[in-house]
């Protein structure tokens, strides 16, 4: 098994990699499938999208990985989460990701309502003590939650998962990586979601059959 992380930062945001690097780590720990989700606002996506989409074209064609643009929402107005999702689609991301309700940011309440409730939106991460309405409404609407392997977003995790598949919510276990040493190989990261309370099929599905539904939903795979 190999591992699939949506959600990873390069020196475009916050992350310490050039784009180039961070795929190539990336690949040397066992990733087929890498997405480069460097933070956005309501309209910069402009910004950024276009050396992450130039960037991943070439390490994908040279390295035999799925190196794919995108990004984290982040910080937010809640009136403004549609017109940031469309913004940064059409600057090129393919998976889009928001920021959620993590409890050690000032998160603006009502972020993760609105995240798993407009078109467009992949993964909600981190999303802190999410509630079984928010759970519900991911799950209907083809929003996968986010275990996070980042420390601090992670107290949740027990909490995101117990809410998670009491509503029959999919997941995804990400790094949510900054520097080098941040990237979950495929065992570390079953230790994150087993350590989040995923059992057996759940698990796997988390670690293997639910990322690849997002990147068919991209045409991908």
């Amino acid at each position: 098994m190999t591992r699939i992380d949506f959600h990873s930062h390069t020196f475009l945001s916050d992350g310490e990699l050039v784009p180039m690097e961070h795929v190539r780590r990336a690949k040397a720990a066992g990733h087929t499938a890498i997405v480069l989700s460097d933070h956005v606002g309501v309209d910069d996506a402009e910004w950024v999208l276009p050396r992450l989409v130039r960037e991943c074209r070439i390490a994908s064609e040279e390295w035999n990985i799925h190196a794919i643009p995108g990004v984290e929402i982040t910080h937010v107005p809640i009136r403004t989460m549609e017109r940031a999702v469309k913004s940064a689609r059409k600057a090129g991301a393919v998976v889009v990701v928001v920021h959620g309700e993590t409890p050690v940011e000032p998160v603006l309440k009502g972020t993760n309502a609105a995240a798993v409730r407009t078109r467009g939106v992949d993964v909600l991460a981190h999303p802190g003590f999410l509630t079984a309405k928010d759970a519900a409404a991911a799950k209907d609407n083809g929003v996968f939650i986010e275990i996070t392997g980042r420390r601090g977003h992670s107290l949740c995790n027990g909490h995101v998962a117990q809410t998670g598949l009491a509503a029959g919510a999919s997941f995804v276990i990400d790094s949510d990586a900054h520097a080098p040493t941040d990237f979950l190989t495929i065992e570390k990261a079953r230790d994150v979601g087993a350590g989040a309370g995923l059992k057996g099929k759940v698990l796997d599905m988390a670690l293997r059959e639910w990322p690849r539904e997002i990147l068919k939903r991209h045409g991908i795979l």
